[in-house]
């Protein structure tokens, strides 16, 4: 029988095992970049990251887009900056 609700997060020990250089932010280790859902994932929670400076955001944002490419994720923000204003207003 297959397992396809399990398939929405990663388990503590599959985000373990990943490198680091998977993350949007790889010192912090937060959001994996794996799939399409994550990389949305990433985006949203993009500005929940606390305690990274302007240059780690700048250097995540490229691994997002990157990983966006990928899974053909299509983000319409046009920066890491215009995201957090956009989310800041909600």
């Amino acid at each position: 029988m297959a397992r396809s609700h399990q398939t929405r997060g990663m388990s503590t020990a599959q985000k373990n095992r990943l490198p680091d250089s998977r993350f949007a932010f790889p010192k912090e280790r937060k959001e994996p970049l794996t799939d399409a859902a994550h990389v949305r994932n990433a985006v949203a929670r993009f500005d929940q990251v606390a305690d990274v400076t302007d240059a780690e955001r700048d250097a995540a944002w490229r691994r997002i887009r990157a990983a966006a490419r990928k899974y053909d994720v299509e983000i319409s923000a046009r920066g890491w900056r215009e995201l957090m204003k956009s989310n800041s207003k909600k």
